[in-house]
């Protein structure tokens, strides 16, 4: 069965490392050393489990309420990760207890630091996930943002970081307006995302969108380690990048 944790766990170990523990799983010559790995596999999943889903309560909860929205983006989540039966239930659990009065957020961060080892992609993907869930309702709250930035620079991203996903999920989530153009709004968001201004040129905007491409191109994600069961998330970032560069290429007849 395919389960978020152990996925991530792949991706955090990387294709070498992955297959040395592999290997030492599957012919330690004793039942001591198979029963220490497993067991710290076992914890390490915990721990992740945990700090993925504590932050994303404390994240909907930062503007004091946690809308019906955001808890159908966590259980879209739940189905995207493939998390069940026990799994499903932890990570439902930690979500609630993120929401709790009191709850340390920056250890939580720090230990999902610590297991992650810094990783740049799982990071991105870490936050894409907390993005997510709180652009549900279709609005960021200013007291969600400050914590998505204090999160972010916690694991060693930046502000800017944080606005060019949040710029991306926007711009996905939005319709097409009665005129078939996109609003100024998506527009605006449409060019952030792509981390580029209005006054690019047709060369530089392909230039950005077809780097964005390639740094979050699944194949190229999994060849430096990301697991099978990340895909979705990986996948759904390529799409957002794509919706980005329609809405430009809707509104500028130059870019082609």
């Amino acid at each position: 069965m395919l389960i978020f944790i152990g996925a991530l766990l792949g991706a955090f170990f990387g294709g070498f490392g992955g297959l040395i523990i592999g290997a030492l799983i599957g012919h330690a010559s004793g039942y001591a050393l198979r029963r220490f790995v497993v067991g710290g596999l076992q914890i390490a999943q915990s721990h992740l489990l945990d700090s993925t889903f504590s932050i994303m309560g404390a994240l909907c909860k930062a503007d004091n309420v946690v809308s019906r929205d955001e808890i159908n983006a966590v259980e879209q989540i739940f189905g995207m990760l493939k998390l069940q039966g026990e799994s499903r239930e932890r990570a439902k659990a930690a979500f609630n207890r993120g929401k709790q009065p009191g709850f340390d957020l920056d250890a939580a961060v720090d230990q999902f630091a610590k297991i992650s080892r810094g990783r740049g992609p799982l990071l991105q993907l870490f936050l894409q996930l907390q993005c997510m869930a709180v652009t549900a309702d279709g609005r960021i709250d200013p007291a969600e943002h400050a914590m998505l930035v204090r999160i972010a620079q916690r694991l060693g991203l930046t502000e800017a970081d944080v606005s060019q996903l949040e710029a991306l999920l926007r711009a996905a989530m939005g319709g097409p307006s009665a005129s078939g153009q996109p609003t100024q709004d998506r527009l605006d968001d449409a060019y952030v995302a792509l981390g580029i201004t209005k006054d690019a040129n047709p060369a530089e905007i392909k230039r950005a969108y077809r780097k964005l491409m390639s740094q979050n191109h699944p194949d190229k994600l999994a060849s430096k380690g990301l697991p099978e069961s990340m895909r979705p998330v990986a996948e759904e970032r390529s799409r957002e990048i794509n919706s980005a560069y329609d809405i430009i290429k809707a509104a500028r007849p130059d870019v082609r």
